[in-house]
């Protein structure tokens, strides 16, 4: 308990520090950009429309190769930023929780064009961030009234509602903080070899980031568009 505390004590501060500009903002621009494309990374829209054809139309063969490809890049991503140990946590953590926000957002993204959804829609904007907060996150969330209802619902109620985009986008910030910094505490106390931790933290994003895509690909249904 003593190491343990010993440590948390000096890697929150340094956490608090080293990202203090995740807020709703960010997340919203991490969505925008993995929608419309960023680097040599082309569109979500387009992605989707290439791997439909290359899976000959197939919606749900598309979906699971997704899957399968943004999980890799996340355990390479993953990999990549926590190499270091303590030492560099704090430095790495903005990149970590960048690379992960885009990474997921993206997949969802794909997902949810190859369901038919319009990703220029505010409200499967919003379902698209629901999505990236897990099943049991949403399912609490529903529960104490945080959230009005799942990512299927919001993507198709009625009207959108502008107030829960700050809402949703807050607690995928809130989340991102505290998946990878949770994960650094847990390898920097269990593991405290570097190389070590880089496979903790490969497995970590891929694992977290193929349940969000499952989920994504259970809960946002086959839509037509008009």
């Amino acid at each position: 308990m003593g190491i343990g505390s010993s440590i948390t004590k000096r890697i929150t501060p340094k956490i608090t520090q080293a990202a203090p500009n995740l807020t709703s903002g960010f997340v919203r621009e991490a969505l925008r950009r993995a929608i419309e494309g960023v680097g040599p990374l082309p569109s979500a829209e387009t992605t989707a429309r290439r791997k439909l054809e290359k899976e000959d139309g197939d919606v749900d063969r598309a979906i699971r190769e997704t899957i399968e490809l943004h999980a890799a890049y996340a355990g390479a991503e993953g990999f990549a930023t926590n190499l270091g140990g303590l030492v560099t946590a704090a430095a790495a953590l903005p990149a970590n929780i960048t690379g992960l926000a885009l990474i997921q957002c993206r997949m969802i993204s794909v997902i949810a064009s190859l369901r038919g959804y319009d990703l220029d829609d505010q409200r499967v904007r919003n379902a698209i961030l629901a999505c990236a907060l897990g099943e049991d996150a949403v399912k609490k969330m529903v529960k104490s009234k945080k959230l009005p209802a799942p990512p299927m619902a919001l993507a198709t109620a009625p009207v959108h509602d502008a107030a829960l985009d700050r809402t949703i986008a807050s607690e995928v910030a809130a989340s991102l903080i505290g998946k990878v910094a949770g994960k650094r505490l847990a390898t920097t106390i269990g593991r405290r070899v570097p190389v070590v931790g880089g496979v903790v933290g490969m497995s970590a994003d891929a694992w977290s980031t193929w349940q969000v895509g499952r989920y994504a690909g259970r809960e946002l249904l086959p839509r037509t568009r008009r």
